[in-house]
């Protein structure tokens, strides 16, 4: 029986999420889908959504090389996808910077006119094992209330906007929010969500990557709803937007904005956490018990290793109810 599969998230790690599922493979049978944050605005996509008023691509894009087909033509496929055009040089070049893969999503887009066909139509275009999805199909953007992001005067709350701005912001995030407020959910991730056996959020920029999804009314809504179990894999390292939040804080904070929001499992490195014992606590107030596993790159880098945290994930996955 396939176990339906829904992860949330955007950038680099819901990309390794999706890696670390695909690695599941062997031993598990898994229907994947990605709903993916639209939040974007700095960058090749920064642009194309100003530009064009395109839904932010680069997350997507992503998600969709994560997916790709272990074969050569679609790993090459997934490579011009990544690809990004060389910024140098002199003169102003309109391509520089700008992944393939994006300009490819916003053209499918402008195409077919629905973002959902488009993204079908690239996770064909490379073999996709799985779907992505945007969690709502216009752009969203991204707001904090940020103590300290003026240097001079370090005790004042002030609102940054943008992704990006919140995503590097100096200063201590004390609350986000989307706008506009309330933003249309794509109706295909929210059935998939409704459809699920698991729910999967992080890892990934807590405030800008993770939490925006919780955000979306009827997608929120869906999540507390659904029968499906749900699994938090907590980061290995802190960004500058949560600099100064604990791995018990990161789970705080998912149930702050959803109090409802019940968890069964939640999956950090060991070395990550340090000491347990306040993880393991703000993990119960979720309904949810601790796994520790050595998830991380050998290295000892701040980026999970996919086949490490496959191996994590299957024995949970695959547990009886």
């Amino acid at each position: 029986m396939r176990l339906r599969v829904v992860a949330f998230g955007g950038g680099h790690g819901l990309a390794a999420s999706l890696r670390a599922l695909r690695h599941c493979a062997p031993d598990l049978d898994l229907e994947i889908t990605a709903v993916v944050t639209v939040g974007d605005d700095g960058g090749s996509s920064g642009r194309l959504r100003a530009d064009r008023g395109a839904l932010p691509p680069g997350d997507l894009r992503q998600a969709l090389a994560a997916l790709a087909a272990d074969r050569p033509g679609t790993r090459r496929s997934a490579e011009l996808f990544q690809h990004r055009f060389d910024s140098g040089g002199a003169g102003r070049d309109p391509l520089a910077g700008h992944a393939v893969g994006n300009l490819v999503l916003c053209g499918l887009m402008e195409l077919l006119g629905d973002p959902v066909a488009a993204l079908d139509h690239a996770a064909g275009m490379l073999g996709a094992v799985g779907r992505v999805l945007p969690m709502s199909c216009q752009p969203v953007g991204i707001e904090a209330r940020v103590r300290g992001a003026d240097p001079r005067r370090p005790g004042a709350v002030l609102t940054v906007r943008g992704q990006h701005a919140v995503a590097v912001t100096d200063g201590r995030v004390e609350s986000v929010r989307l706008t506009p407020e309330g933003p249309t959910a794509c109706p295909e991730a929210v059935a998939a969500v409704r459809n699920a056996d698991w729910l999967i959020f992080g890892p990934g920029s807590w405030y800008t990557s993770v939490i925006p999804h919780l955000l979306v009314p009827d997608l929120a809504a869906a999540i507390v709803a659904s029968p499906a179990r749900r699994l938090v894999t907590l980061n290995l390292a802190n960004e500058a937007e949560t600099l100064d939040l604990s791995l018990a804080d990161h789970l705080a904070a998912l149930g702050w904005y959803l109090p409802e929001l019940k968890v069964d499992a939640v999956v950090a490195d060991g070395k990550a956490v340090g000491d347990p014992e306040p993880v393991h606590r703000a993990a119960e107030s979720l309904g949810a018990r601790l796994v520790l596993a050595p998830v991380a790159v050998p290295d000892g880098g701040p980026q999970h290793d996919p086949a490490a945290l496959g191996a994590a994930l299957v024995p949970l996955l695959g547990a009886d109810r």
